[in-house]
């Protein structure tokens, strides 16, 4: 994961169609689909970082690890870590981390409403 320096002003940092503003690295990291998934997996729970990877399916300890990083660091998901041991760790979603679960609860819905017209067009495509 690479920071950079931000330059420019703050509306330059919030276009996304420039390759050198804040808001194209921000939806670089959280537009892939681990981040999504991690998101609407935690939704309004608190989770441990062993349930979050059961309700994952399919993500390694690597990528759930690096994509709760990535999350804390954009200030999305809260870290909590509790003097037991062994230490137990709990993620929440930060108040902008349940607005942006918002939007991929949309996301979730188009994809739900759209996926019969979806399948059926990739059956046309593929020869």
């Amino acid at each position: 994961m690479v920071s950079k320096q931000v330059t420019g002003s703050a509306g330059e940092q919030a276009d996304l169609r420039r390759a050198d503003s804040l808001a194209r690295e921000i939806f670089s990291d959280i537009a892939n689909k681990w981040a999504l998934l991690i998101i609407e997996a935690l939704g309004e729970d608190t989770l441990r970082f062993g349930e979050l990877r059961r309700e994952v399916e399919g993500i390694s300890h690597k990528m759930l690890a690096q994509n709760l990083r990535m999350l804390e660091r954009n200030g999305l998901v809260e870290r909590c870590v509790h003097p037991t041991v062994p230490p137990r760790v709990e993620y929440t979603l930060t108040e902008p981390g349940r607005a942006l679960r918002a939007t991929v609860d949309g996301m979730c819905d188009w994809t739900h409403r759209h996926l019969a017209h979806i399948e059926a067009s990739r059956t046309r495509f593929e020869p």
